[in-house]
């Protein structure tokens, strides 16, 4: 049942390094021939609008659509990284939690950024 988990932890930091990338890479691939200006265009439903939280206490992602998403904290996902019986791939499991807490926190702070421009 443990494994599972870890299995499923993975999984869904992969489907979320998925669609981190489909909002980072959605308005870089505007068809040019649209006539109507950015700020007219209707961003994808899986768009983040918002991060709110840290690593340590918990994230919550919110999306253009109005779903939002409440991943584990860093150290519930790392727990969960222990049930890998290998040890390649308690490792990978490692690097892919911080990889995907470090970009959390990356997104919360663009978003930030963004708005205030």
């Amino acid at each position: 049942m443990t494994i599972h988990r870890a299995h499923a932890g993975a999984r869904h930091a992969a489907a979320f390094a998925v669609v981190l990338t489909a909002a980072v890479l959605a308005p870089l691939s505007a068809r040019a021939d649209d006539a109507r200006p950015n700020s007219e265009r209707e961003p994808a439903g899986d768009t983040i609008v918002r991060v709110t939280g840290t690593a340590d206490n918990g994230f919550g992602i919110e999306y253009y659509d109005g779903t939002s998403e409440f991943p584990p904290t860093m150290s519930e996902a790392m727990a969960e990284c222990s049930a890998y019986a290998a040890r390649v791939g308690r490792a990978r499991c490692r690097v892919e939690v911080k990889t995907w807490y470090r970009d959390l926190e990356a997104t919360k702070h663009a978003i930030r950024y963004a708005k205030r421009r």
